[in-house]
């Protein structure tokens, strides 16, 4: 099967503070927009911020690896440099990691660098990388 990118819509709640936090702090580059949405690109994938003056982060969370993982979440599957690169970007831009970058799983299946932080409208999400790719989808991990 060949992938092809994925479209994920959301809501924002301010679009400048969007397309200043997807543009400028994670690189993406903006697409299409209008004075109620904006697209970007996202390792290759087409999110779309659409304004909703009334949108609310949701509040859920499942416990993973010892951390509470926000649910829902989004984000890409990065190289290991470009994980390191971005986290350092992100905190050079002030903003706060939901959960910090480490290592989850650490000698497991499935081990893999991951980091959580919100957009400027409490959207979560989730950057991660392998040193194996091929434990993206490695099957034996403990909750």
């Amino acid at each position: 099967m060949t992938l092809r990118p994925f479209h994920l819509a959301f809501p924002v709640h301010d679009l400048a503070a969007a397309r200043g936090f997807y543009r400028d702090v994670l690189g993406c580059r903006e697409g299409r927009s209008s004075d109620r949405w904006i697209d970007f690109d996202l390792g290759g994938h087409q999110i779309v911020a659409h304004l909703d003056d009334a949108a609310r982060p949701a509040g859920s969370s499942n416990p993973v690896d010892g951390h509470d993982v926000p649910v829902p979440h989004f984000g890409v599957v990065l190289t290991m440099a470009d994980w390191q690169a971005l986290a350092t970007r992100v905190e050079a831009a002030g903003v706060p990691f939901g959960i910090a970058p480490h290592i989850r799983f650490k000698g497991q299946a499935g081990e893999q660098a991951t980091m959580f932080f919100r957009d400027p409208s409490g959207n979560a999400l989730e950057f991660k990388a392998f040193a194996d790719d091929a434990q993206l989808f490695a099957t034996e991990v403990s909750a």
